[in-house]
């Protein structure tokens, strides 16, 4: 099985690029926030003119998935994304194919 590691600024950069795809707006645009909970699991906040937008885990990891269709070229839907929280690296997504 193929391992990849993705860091807290591809999460980043995959809920901008997600975000302003339904926005219409540029992803430089858009200022993304991670969180965690221990009840509500992980998540994103998206921040663009004033608004925020929440995603929750679902959202989120959809938001993954088009950034590794579009940005990795891979099939996203074979793989299978875990969200974690390294103590280094903070927010990372574990995906294997």
């Amino acid at each position: 099985m193929e391992k990849l590691t993705l860091f807290e600024q591809d999460l980043i950069n995959a809920v901008c690029l997600f975000h302003a795809r339904f926005k219409g707006v540029s992803p430089a645009d858009i200022e993304v926030e991670l969180l965690f909970d221990d009840a509500t699991g992980y998540a994103a906040e998206a921040f663009i003119n004033g608004t925020v937008e929440q995603y929750n885990t679902v959202n989120f990891i959809t938001a993954l998935r088009l950034f590794i269709d579009e940005q990795l070229h891979r099939d996203s839907i074979a793989a299978r994304i875990v969200l974690d929280i390294d103590d280094e690296h903070g927010m990372i997504a574990n995906v294997e194919w």
